[in-house]
């Protein structure tokens, strides 16, 4: 399965980090290809590095003004133009879609990706990874959302909110079918 995953390039504390690199090996181990933003910063080296080491693929798709710090030695690296045509690949290369911590850019991606599939322009499963509850207030504001009429589909359809790494992809790998 190919595992695209949104998250910081950002260098964060411990209790970011520890999850990052321990999904990053359960998508090795799991004989899974991570695609992702291709950086070699921050939490993206991260998690990089844990499918690497465990045997997973990489894919990368940077983006133009960020090539220089795009990971060298993944498996392929794709250099879009800007980064609407960055998620877009990130989108066609993937199977399923897994939020991670992250800033602005991150939550940009996440809310595109789940307009899409609102609006049924693909069909991939997306996990929000609630590492250390950094997404409650979205998971709050998304069944506010639900509540009052926002949503034309049950949040349920949209997304899936994981508290670990474990139950992210045992979600993912129920979902496509893939083990």
């Amino acid at each position: 399965m190919n595992i695209c995953v949104f998250l910081s390039a950002a260098d964060l504390d411990e209790r970011y980090t520890r999850p990052a690199r321990e999904f990053g090996e359960l998508i090795g181990k799991g004989g899974h290809t991570l695609v992702w933003g291709g950086s070699e910063a921050g939490l993206m080296k991260v998690v990089a590095d844990g499918v690497q080491e465990a045997g997973g693929r990489l894919v990368g798709v940077s983006v133009e003004f960020l090539h220089t710090v795009a990971r060298e030695n993944a498996d392929e690296m794709v250099i879009a133009k800007d980064l609407a045509e960055r998620k877009a690949l990130l989108l066609a290369r993937s199977d399923a879609i897994v939020v991670m911590v992250g800033g602005t850019g991150t939550l940009d991606e996440a809310t595109e990706i789940l307009e899409l599939k609102k609006h049924g322009l693909h069909d991939k499963p997306v996990v929000l990874l609630n590492t250390a509850g950094f997404y409650d207030g979205l998971k709050l504001q998304f069944q506010r959302m639900e509540a009052e009429g926002f949503l034309p589909v049950p949040l349920a359809d949209l997304v899936f909110f994981a508290e670990d790494g474990v139950a992210a992809l045992a979600y993912l790998e129920e979902s496509t079918g893939v083990q």
